[in-house]
């Protein structure tokens, strides 16, 4: 095995899927799947185990979502690249998952040669979306072209744009996709009222939405919660 190769970890509850991407990756001499995961809390476990150079990594998963994953093991292993890999293709979906800490948003559609190129540039700490490799510095220039697009109001603070819910925060906004009151969600959490009230307008002012209702209907919609849940 040559020294040179990246290790991947690939993340996604469709075993088809996975096998697919495996059967992909390795017709590439420079890189090796390490292994697979089909939930959030199975990509942490592996992604601390393993300590992939990659991982591949879907949004819309059982038990933590993909965003949370990636915040989580990017806050553990700074080196660690992630690609985003989602059929929940929008622009505000990207900037979601940049915020979190990956290092590319790939569309499921994308073509096998183009993969495979985004994991390499992922791995030479290029950032990369629409097959477009970008710097860090590029990459801030782009996020603050899209936010400018973006509707809906933005946060007073510069840098708050850029911040992705925390873990408590979405939790609370998991809760209130399942219907519960902020004092409902205060008792399930053993946090006070007016804690839950701060996350909720912190929440409501990150995703730009102008109430409780409409942020769930975002984080269904963009894959954040499951329907299925438990």
């Amino acid at each position: 095995m040559s020294e040179q190769q990246i290790d991947v970890l690939i993340v996604d509850d469709h075993p088809m899927f996975r096998q697919g991407l495996r059967d992909l990756i390795e017709t590439d001499p420079d890189l090796n799947v390490v292994g697979e995961a089909s939930d959030g809390d199975g990509a942490l476990k592996m992604g601390a185990e393993l300590q992939p150079d990659v991982i591949l990594m879907d949004i819309n998963l059982p038990t933590l979502n993909g965003l949370q994953v990636t915040r989580q093991l990017r806050d553990e292993q700074e080196e660690i690249r992630v690609v985003m890999i989602t059929g929940y293709d929008d622009p505000e979906q990207v900037f979601h998952a940049f915020r979190a800490g990956a290092s590319a948003y790939c569309p499921k559609d994308i073509t096998p040669e183009a993969l495979i190129q985004t994991i390499k540039a992922a791995n030479q700490g290029l950032y990369v979306v629409g097959e477009r490799a970008m710097t860090n510095d590029q990459l801030i220039s782009w996020m603050e072209e899209k936010v400018s697009l973006m509707p809906g109001s933005l946060p007073q603070d510069d840098e708050e744009i850029f911040e992705p819910l925390t873990p408590r925060q979405m939790e609370v906004l998991e809760l209130v996709t399942k219907g519960m009151s902020n004092k409902e969600i205060a008792y399930e959490l053993s946090i006070s009222h007016q804690t839950v009230k701060n996350h909720m307008t912190a929440i409501l002012r990150k995703l730009r939405c102008h109430d409780r209702t409409q942020a769930a209907v975002y984080a269904l919609s963009h894959g954040w919660i499951r329907l299925d849940a438990d």
